[in-house]
This record gives C-alpha cells, structure tokens and sequence, in this order.
C-alpha cells in the first residue's frame, strides 16, 4: 500500500479533489439537526438512494440501494429528496476555489474534479500545502470536507483519493512505481467495474501488478483497444493531460466523446456509439436529477475537422433512448464526407428537478424501467444491465472504461 509521503514527480502534478458524501453533506450542513445522523439522499419520488452520509454507511448502506433494503440494514435512517439545485451552486463555489489555485481544473462531474499544479507551485511552495488550503477553505466556506489524491497522473491522483475517506490526503510519488500498485486490487482501479473485474481475474490476475506484468498481447486479443489500456493501468501510465474546458462544466452541461479505435464509415457502428454515448450521458444526468433541452452531437474526420450540431426541444429529458433519438435525428441530416474519428453526445439546456414520474403509462414505464438499470449499475458497476444491441457489437457494451479516467482525454 503506497504511503502518504512519496516523492513526487518534479515535472507534472495532478491533484484530484473528490468531495466526502456530497449530497448528503450538503444536506447536514444546511440543516445542523441532521449532523451526526445516518441519512440517504433520493432523487424526488424515488426509492434509489444516490448518496448516504458516513454515519449510514456505518450500518452498511450504499449508493444504489433502494429504501428498502437501506431501511433494513439501518431502522433510524433519515431519507431526503435531493435538492439538485442547492448541490449545483454549492459545487460552483467549490469549482471557483479551485481555480484561484490553478486555471487547469477539469470538472469531472458535480462533486470531483481534476487540477494540473505544474505551474502553480513556484507561487505556492507545494502540492501539498495547496492540498491543505483548499480543504481550510471549503471547511471554512461551506463546512464540507474533502479526500485530495496528489499523484504524477491523473489515473493515480483518483486511485490515491479513494485511499483515505473521509477528509483524506494521500500523495503519491513515482520512484515508488510500479511498487506502490504491486498489491493495488485491480478492482479498485477507477473504470473497472464489477464485469470488467470478474473478466480480468478470469485470467488469474488479482492485482495492478500482476496486471502491469501480463503479456498485452494477450489482454488486447481478449478486451481490444481496452486490453492495452488495462495493461497501462496496471503500469499507473496515464499521459491524458487535464482539460479546462468551461464548456464541459457538468454543472452547465453534460458530455461524453469517443475516440474510436479506428476511423470508420460504417453507419451502424456509428449508430451503436451514439447509443453508448447517449446512456452514459443519460446516466450522469439522471443521477444529479437534472433533464436538459438541448441535444449535441459531436463528430471528428480522420484529418481532425472537428464541428457540433445541436438540437432544442421545449421538453427537457435525460432518458437514455430520447437523448439517443435526438441525436440520430441530428446524425440524419448530416452528409459524412469523411471517416470519422470521433463521436461525442452532450446535453444541456440543463434544468434540476425535472425527473417527476409521467401520468402517462407507457412513459411512466419507461422511467421505472431506466430507474431499475440505474439501480443496478450503480451497485455492480457500469453497464452490467444495458441494450441489447450494445452487447450484440462485440459485447462493446461490458467493456467501457468510465470517462474518470480517460488514456485519449476522451470525456
């Protein structure tokens, strides 16, 4: 197991900051007679739990569970519908902290996000010293608490997050490499879930270690372009640079691309990507409870030309399938006149609140339906329900690697 005081890596430091039970703390902090309570935060008239503070997950509750089993596991548990709105200004003001520290901040989602400190330690001193004055100002500011992960990559600024919770600061330095992840669960590499894990240890690889030692070939004939991917994880080699894109701001919109393994014209593979894209879109959005009005779509050609089309519509939505149809219906009035490259999906427009239950039979069951698939792949990890369609292109769908860590900078 790294230890906190490695030595770090002179020419790149990344520092990941990943708030400690977001909502619920927002929750406890707003409200001074729920600290120190075991509480579970729900989406507005829904049974799946998205955030349980420290103190429920004490008696074993988790994200992903409905009520009902949280209220079996612990009787005394408080559940509160989300107030997505509050989540989203409290996560501004988080974000406008990190910048005063470094412009090189990616969002990568309401409640983390990534800082290139490079070129902000000659003003600074230190990564760690500005570790410590981000968590006394957001204690300060909002009275939350935050796990910081200092590392030379993104992919081990995460992992080293993960390592102390809550309130945690864990730094981890290169010469220590490949050592520090020698006994690392490959499980708890940010992007295996629990398929991608099962189908990993199948070949009797346990840990990053044995994971980095494996023959790639072997990984690459079995999982793809994902196989070498894997194989770097296991190494902790990750080059993806840090983003700052205010356009990608998860509280303004909700995005993901694709760089595709090689370039294509083939409309059904396109087609298939999109409906991938849309999901993982739909999942994010879902999960903060926000629904958004515009569709983008997003293509790149071999040569790099890269340009978006976007649609409005007056009802906002974060269903998989209509985010989907949106964007086939951009797809259609395109004339591709070159292989593509790259395909993104993006959704915006967005407002909070707005995943009430439909009076309508048919949509009232598609939103149950969604709901079940979102329970289940937020407990057992990513796609471990999804289309049918998305299994059939080469099981494509049970080997995604979540954008929380991103070899092409892909979001």
């Amino acid at each position: 197991m790294p230890t906190d005081r490695m030595i770090l890596q002179a020419d790149r430091v990344i520092m990941h900051v990943d708030m400690n039970a977001f909502f619920a703390s927002v929750e406890q902090q707003a409200n001074p007679a729920l600290r120190g309570k075991p509480i579970a935060v729900t989406g507005s008239g829904r049974t799946v739990i998205t955030t349980a503070s420290y103190e429920a997950r004490a008696w074993g509750v988790k994200t992903g569970m409905n009520k009902y089993e949280a209220r079996k596991l612990c009787p005394v548990i408080i559940f509160l519908n989300g107030d997505y709105a509050k989540y989203a200004d409290t996560s501004t003001r988080i974000i406008a902290i990190l910048r005063d520290y470094t412009p090189m901040v990616e969002v990568l989602s309401i409640d983390e996000a990534f800082l290139d400190l490079t070129g902000s330690l000659r003003l600074f001193g230190s990564a760690e010293r500005i570790a410590y004055l981000l968590k006394a100002r957001i204690r300060q500011a909002m009275g939350l608490t935050c796990s910081i992960g200092i590392a030379p990559n993104k992919l081990l600024a995460k992992l080293a997050s993960d390592m102390k919770k809550p309130d945690g600061l864990t730094i981890i330095r290169p010469e220590d490499l490949p050592g520090a992840l020698e006994n690392i669960p490959v499980g708890d590499l940010c992007g295996v879930g629990r398929n991608l894990k099962a189908q990993i240890e199948s070949f009797g690889i346990r840990t990053c270690g044995e994971l980095g030692r494996y023959p790639v070939d072997v990984l690459r004939r079995r999982f793809g372009v994902v196989g070498q991917r894997l194989h770097f994880m296991g190494l902790g080699i990750d080059d993806s640079p840090v983003v700052p894109d205010e356009k990608a701001d998860a509280i303004k919109s909700v995005g993901h691309t694709m760089t595709l393994r090689n370039d294509t014209t083939d409309m059904d593979f396109i087609r298939r990507q999109i409906q991938l894209l849309s999901e993982m879109v739909g999942r994010r959005a879902r999960r903060a409870e926000m629904a958004g009005k515009t569709v983008t779509l997003t293509i790149r050609y071999a040569d790099f030309t890269t340009f978006d089309r976007q649609q409005s519509h007056a009802k906002p939505t974060n269903e998989t399938g209509e985010i989907y149809l949106r964007a086939l219906k951009i797809l259609d009035t395109l004339q591709l006149v070159q292989p593509v490259r790259m395909i993104g999906v993006r959704l915006s427009g967005l407002e909070y609140g707005r995943t009430q239950l439909s009076l309508f039979p048919e949509e009232r069951k598609k939103t149950l339906i969604t709901e079940a698939m979102d329970g289940v792949n937020n407990r057992y990890g990513d796609f471990t329900v999804t289309f049918a369609t998305l299994i059939e292109a080469e099981g494509r769908g049970r080997r995604v690697i979540s954008p929380s860590w991103r070899p092409d900078a892909d979001t």
